[in-house]
């Protein structure tokens, strides 16, 4: 059986987004309570019921978390330009090799905005 589990995680951060026009408020430093989501993909264990145990998935992705909460997101490596769209992609870049079958990054900024990566 074909399943994708996921498990979301939160955190707090400052950013600014330096390759907005001069004068849009995004350009500005503010923040956000962003909403993560990493999902994997595969076959169920049928003699264990399950795909992965979501203690593996939190081991992966707390310390990225840990890292992120509370922080500008600009002076983190590889986040100088932190939208949504290149934080999807930063997370796949450091989970991609911890997490087989990671199927999907869901990085969310406010209730109605998000962007979905699917690694390709």
């Amino acid at each position: 059986m074909q399943v994708i589990l996921s498990k979301d995680f939160d955190f707090e951060a400052a950013q600014a987004l330096p390759s907005f026009p001069e004068g849009h408020k995004c350009r500005r430093i503010h923040g956000h309570s962003f909403k993560l989501t990493v999902a994997v993909r595969g076959e169920v264990d049928p003699s264990r019921g399950i795909l992965y145990d979501h203690a593996k998935i939190s081991e992966a992705v707390i310390p990225l978390i840990e890292q992120l909460d509370h922080s500008y997101l600009n002076d983190i490596e590889g986040l100088q330009n932190p939208t949504i769209e290149n934080m999807a992609g930063w997370f796949w870049k450091k989970l991609q090799d911890k997490l087989p079958g990671l199927y999907e990054i869901t990085v969310q900024e406010t209730a109605r905005t998000r962007c979905i990566y699917r690694g390709e």
